[in-house]
This record gives structure tokens, sequence and C-alpha cells, in this order.
């Protein structure tokens, strides 16, 4: 009886041991399907925040195991999240470079490409699957989207290239059209798919892929639920000055896509409320111009706090009573804000910020464990933090425990592997 397990080379961005979410939820992923294929993962060395460590400066590829996935590491240059072409320099080495390790890595029955770096990620796949069909392999492509590009770039008004952002589009639809099956984060992110191959007699082109919806995860062994006087919950709130004062935490990305410029002209009018503190916790692009604004304004309340490390990001969310969710205007259908399954995770209430009919926005609303209002709100946005101050401390609970126990009953880590185990065998 053959017993030989299929082949799986996924490329990514990230993988672990680095600190964005997309890295965890790949490792996950790994995790749970390696008791039924064979798994190998390239992507760049760590590099999140920019700067690579010295022992991953010296050869052109590192060779790793992390629980019997293998792992293909690219080196890449650091670079400046403020310095576009220093970004676009790291971006295209681990582009061209993940490309040549397609031919290191083992002939595969699937191919799974996510949808970091934009577009060239989706590239990458495309060129896995004909590597692997050049070396015998009749490989099937699965892309992963968790953000559309150029859709997100165009949406926050990034770029205005209309020649760049035209061919952008054009190569992801083309990537897409490759695929033998495309998964999508979040429900509204369907019909996004669909406008991409909608003809202009208005109907869909034969060439649009099979789409699925699978939601991301946070794992509950991981983060979960803790309470304020816990040990390191409370040493945490104690390092960073949130000890008895209410704390509305951000935490994740702290980038582009969440009009945070105009958040933090909300935000300076509770300057002057002492038992009140925004927490900021991550880096980002629009970080520096951040911290920037609250010391020109005056704003001691808020504070910057380092990305916290997989292993104490409980101990971080838990500190908080009230969690942002935001997302600019435009990003309906582009992207599904994975930061609120975290805020789930721990049973804390949601502060979003979000398009109406979005997944996320219809998950806090559903389950009755947050408030809303609609990018650009911003008078609505003020008066969600005043009513939030105002909530007193059991009712915050009780909408906590409302959004932990939808996510233990229908968002679960288990759930989301056992659909992609389906999808990927039935491409």
């Amino acid at each position: 009886m053959d017993t030989e397990k299929k082949q799986i080379v996924l490329y990514t961005n990230y993988f672990y041991p680095e600190t964005a979410s997309l890295a965890m939820l790949c490792k996950d992923l790994c995790d749970g399907l390696k008791d039924e294929f064979d798994i190998t993962v390239v992507c760049s060395v760590p590099c999140y925040t920019g700067t690579v460590e010295e022992k991953y400066r010296t050869q052109r590829y590192y060779y790793e195991d992390y629980d019997g996935v293998k792992v293909i590491r690219v080196r890449v240059p650091s670079f400046n999240k403020q310095n576009k072409p220093s970004r676009v320099k790291n971006i295209l080495a681990c582009f061209f470079r993940s490309a040549l390790a397609a031919f290191r890595a083992p002939r595969a029955d699937y191919v799974l490409t996510e949808s970091q770096p934009p577009v060239l990620g989706s590239l990458l796949g495309v060129w896995g699957k004909w590597v692997s069909r050049l070396r015998g392999k009749k490989a099937k492509m699965l892309y992963i989207i968790q953000d559309y590009n150029p859709e997100q770039t165009i949406a926050v008004g990034f770029s205005k290239n209309r020649l760049v952002l035209g061919a952008m589009l054009r190569a992801d639809t083309f990537s897409c059209s490759m695929a033998d099956k495309v998964v999508v984060v979040g429900s509204d992110m369907i019909p996004t798919m669909e406008k991409r191959f909608t003809r202009k007699d208005g109907t869909v082109s034969s060439r649009m892929p099979p789409t699925v919806f699978i939601n991301n995860w946070m794992d509950s062994r991981d983060v979960y639920p803790l309470p304020k006087d816990h040990p390191k919950v409370a040493a945490f709130r104690e390092k960073y000055g949130l000890e008895g004062k209410f704390a509305i935490m951000y935490s994740g990305n702290i980038g582009l896509f969440y009009d945070l410029e105009n958040l933090f002209r909300v935000i300076e009018k509770f300057k002057t409320r002492e038992d009140v503190v925004f927490p900021f916790v991550g880096e980002g692009a629009k970080k520096e111009a951040l911290m920037a604004y609250a010391r020109e304004h005056g704003m001691e309340n808020v504070i910057f706090i380092p990305y916290q490390l997989k292993e104490e990001l409980a101990y971080s969310l838990n500190a908080a009573d009230v969690h942002w969710i935001v997302n600019a205007r435009g990003i309906k259908g582009v992207s599904c804000p994975s930061k609120l399954y975290g805020i789930l995770a721990v049973g804390k209430p949601a502060l979003a910020v979000l398009e109406e009919n979005t997944e996320a926005r219809g998950i806090i609303e559903g389950c009755g464990c947050g408030y809303a209002v609609s990018p650009g709100d911003y008078k609505g946005i003020e008066a969600l933090i005043r009513r939030y101050i105002d909530i007193p401390p059991e009712e915050l609970a009780e909408m906590g425990a409302r959004g932990h126990a939808y996510m233990q009953g229908s968002l679960t880590k288990e759930i989301s592997i056992e659909k992609y185990r389906r999808e990927i065998k039935s491409c």
C-alpha cells in the first residue's frame, strides 16, 4: 500500500517566528496539515520589523525545520518602512530569490501561495506551479487572498499611477485565472473576485477560478481570556502606565490602510482625560508620523508599545478594556482585519470603524460583542469612545464573553484548517 504523502510547497513573505499575523497563520496552517502532507515553506529570512539579524546575512538560502515543516528562507536586505525604495528592494529580493528557491523545493503536488507581497506573491504561486510541472509533477495551485491588490492601494490613495495600478491588476487577475482554486478570508471578498472577471456585457468570464471563503483564526491555546490581576497582565499594565485607567487599545500593524491620522484627531479630543489611555501596540509605516503628531499635540495619554511576541500576546491583549478594529473607507470586500480574532479570543469588546455589510462588522454586530460606525464618521467615533467610557464593567465583560463564545463555536482554528484540507484535496 502506497503511504507516501503528497507534497505541499507554500510561498509566503513571512513565516514563524516572525511576529506578523500572516506568519502565525501560515505556521498554524502547516501544523494542521503536516499529518497528511509533506510541507515545504519558501519565505524570507525574518525581517518584518525591517531589521535582518546578523546570522541571516551571510548565505543566500537557509534550511530550517520547525516540528516537521521544512523551511527554505531566502536572504533579503534590511529596510526602513518609511523609505519606499528600501522597502521595494526588500520585496523584490524576496520575490526573485524565492523564484529561484522553487528549484530547491520538492516537486509539489500542491502549490499554496499568499497575497503577500502584493501581486508578487500570486506570481510566485504561478511560477511554482510551472516549475513543478517542468519537473514532472502536475501541481495544483491554491491562491490565498488576505488582501486584494491593487484594490487596497487604490482605496487609500497610496498610489494614483494608473499605468502601474493597471499593470498590477492585470498581473494579479492573471494569477487568479491560473489558480485551481482561490481562498478569500471574508465572505464580502467573493464579489470582488467576480468583479475582476465580469465582462462589459455583465456576464462573468469562465476564466474566474472557483472561489471559496475560509475565515482566519486565533489559536485559543495561545491567546485566551485572563483577568487584569493575572500577574503577567498586571505587569504589562504597570510597565506601560495603564493601571487605574480605561484602556482603549489598538494592536497590530500601524500601517497605511486604517485612516489612523484622522483617528488621532478624534483621540486628541480626549487628551485631558487622565482616566483614559490609548495604547498603540505594534509597528508600521505610519508609526513615526503618529508618534510625532501625539508629541506635537500634547497627547500624553497615547502610548506607543512595541510589537509583542506570540508568547506575550495573551497578556498584552488582555491588558485592554476595549479594542479598536479599524479600516479605511473603500476596504470593504478588499480585506478582512485579522485583529478581530485576537479580540474575540481574549473576550474583549470591539470598538469598530468598519463599513456596513463587511465580514468583520457582521460578526461584531451579530454576536453583540461591540459597537460599530462607518469609516469617515468621526463624530460617530467620538460618540462611541464616550459611550464605552461610561459602560459599566460588568456590561463590558458580558459583551466580551459573547464574542468569545461565538469564536469558540464558529471560528476555531480546527474548523478553518479542516476546510483548507478539504479544499486542497478537491483541487
